[in-house]
């Protein structure tokens, strides 16, 4: 009995969770503007998307945003992380662990508007004409993804062997070969993981970029937050409807190989006990 009622709960659970996601889609394909009619199957709306130049170059700034924030997120995380696991002082690695997590319990009201601040007055005291920018979304995006591929790599590091990067040494590596062939390998599932974590929230994000960026740069968040002043047009819905498919597709793609991955390991592991 338990049981059943835990699988009906779940149901319940994961059909509200994906239950808006379907209507999206749904509608996407109607052929009028309705959200409650559906009126005929039409792919007008797709066409429509990928005829707007306002909406493509939204998307077009949103990806590359999210991916040099991403980028540069995951390469500082990562740095920060190895840093910190190699210190010898408890006391330090804590309170920099304490410190790695403020960002993260902050509010984004709170951290787009110290930021939008802090760009206010550094750019008056560099005397420039535009405070806010390209390159000011993008130092607050990498600020705010950072800790979260910090947390990603740093598990990463404490499951690894302390003592596979002495012995990769005692066999003859350099401190520098013997970190990109031992253990930059151990933890690249989190590295990964970090650099996907930090690209979607980037490309959600909409509070921390509505503070910090310029009237030269506009992402998808920010213009869909636009039109929700008059109306949300249908080819929203087409674009919102291929980015779920999109990060769909990406995710059985990681999910596969990783299940590929798990099965190689038991197989050779199996090979190995057989030989002895």
């Amino acid at each position: 009995m338990s049981k059943i009622v835990g699988r009906i709960y779940m149901s319940l659970v994961f059909f509200l969770l994906y239950a808006p996601l379907l209507v999206m889609v749904f509608f996407s394909f109607n052929e009028s503007k309705s959200t409650s009619v559906f009126t005929g199957f039409s792919l007008k709306w797709y066409m429509e998307l990928f005829s707007s130049s306002d909406t493509v170059n939204a998307l077009r700034n949103t990806l590359i945003l999210a991916i040099c924030s991403a980028v540069l997120a995951t390469l500082i995380g990562t740095v920060a992380a190895i840093g910190v696991y190699q210190l010898r002082s408890k006391w330090i690695r804590q309170s920099i662990l304490l410190v790695n997590d403020i960002p993260m319990m902050n509010p984004d009201i709170v951290t787009g508007v110290s930021l939008m601040l802090l760009f206010v007055f550094i750019g008056r005291l560099m005397g420039l004409a535009n405070y806010l920018s390209f390159f000011t979304l993008l130092i607050a995006h990498t600020t705010f993804n950072i800790p979260y591929v910090f947390l990603n790599v740093m598990p990463k590091l404490v499951q690894t062997d302390p003592f596979l990067q002495e012995a990769a040494q005692d066999l003859g590596s350099t401190p520098i070969r013997a970190f990109f062939n031992v253990v930059l390998p151990s933890v690249y599932p989190g590295i990964l993981s970090g650099f996907l974590m930090a690209f979607t929230l980037s490309l959600d994000d909409f509070v921390i970029s509505y503070y910090t960026t310029g009237n030269d740069f506009q992402t998808l968040p920010l213009k869909i937050f636009t039109m929700t002043k008059k109306t949300v047009k249908p080819d929203m819905y087409a674009l919102s409807s291929v980015i779920f498919a999109a990060v769909l597709i990406l995710l059985l793609i990681i999910n596969f190989g990783s299940i590929k991955n798990s099965k190689e390991q038991i197989k050779n592991s199996k090979e190995q006990k057989g030989d002895k």
